[in-house]
């Protein structure tokens, strides 16, 4: 009598040999990108003084609107100032600690005083000049270890848009402190570091974006807005 011998079908799912990333996780940058790297299935992780934090699925109203808003807000500033470049939760290599991926970003480029570089893998490194952060369940963290790392490595302004409290803390940082950005005497916040870019935040809270972006082009229309624009232009031209 014959015997049939019967071939072991492969696994039909490879399983990664690194471990997951799970929030608490005290890892170095390397091993935290390479668990990153190694489960494409964690949309969103951070490590920040140290720690992994792992995003919760992202609610609509508390999360994805003003986070669109912001977008919005920040995408027409740039499309108006030369030289200024923006991001949505790209990965940042601050230090051997922190690699942060925040909401919204803007840089300059190196050229320009810019403080970050691209790396030749595609990620950012060292410090965008200005940082977003939506933050609801995420509030503790972002208003504290976050803005700690932010600030020792030289971010120069530090927007959290906190949406349970409905309420905008913009920090500049001066001489190695962040300290809070006061409104003008029409409740708007405008930025040290990119002149023009004003904010209502009524109007963010509102869910009226027409108003944020008719402030803005105030803004841009601003004496400042001109000369920043004009210093850009000058640099550039003098880079060629």
């Amino acid at each position: 009598m014959s015997v049939k011998t019967i071939k072991q079908s492969e696994p039909s799912m490879r399983i990664s040999k690194q471990r997951p990333l799970h929030s608490g996780d005290r890892l170095s940058r390397a091993e935290f990108e390479r668990r990153y790297q190694a489960h494409p299935e964690n949309r969103k992780a951070e490590l920040v003084e140290g720690v992994v934090y792992v995003s919760s699925p992202i609610r609509y109203e508390q999360h994805a609107n003003p986070h669109f808003y912001i977008i919005g807000w920040l995408a027409t500033y740039l499309a108006a100032t030369p030289g200024v470049r923006g991001g949505d939760n790209a990965t940042v290599r601050l230090d051997l600690e922190n690699e942060p991926q925040p909401d919204a970003l803007l840089r300059l480029e190196p050229a320009l005083g810019g403080q970050s570089t691209i790396t030749e893998d595609d990620y950012l490194e060292g410090a965008p000049e200005l940082i977003v952060e939506v933050a609801a369940s995420s509030a503790s963290y972002d208003l504290y270890d976050k803005r700690r790392a932010y600030a020792r490595n030289g971010v120069r302004e530090y927007i959290v848009a906190q949406t349970y409290e409905q309420r905008i803390d913009w920090f500049v940082l001066r001489e190695g402190v962040y300290e809070m950005l006061q409104p003008d005497e029409q409740g708007l916040l405008r930025s040290e570091v990119f002149p023009g870019l004003w904010l209502q935040p009524a109007a963010l809270w509102a869910g009226d974006l027409a108003t944020m972006l008719a402030v803005l082009q105030e803004g841009l229309a601003s004496p400042e807005h001109v000369a920043f624009v004009e210093q850009l232009k000058a640099k550039m031209t003098a880079d060629r």
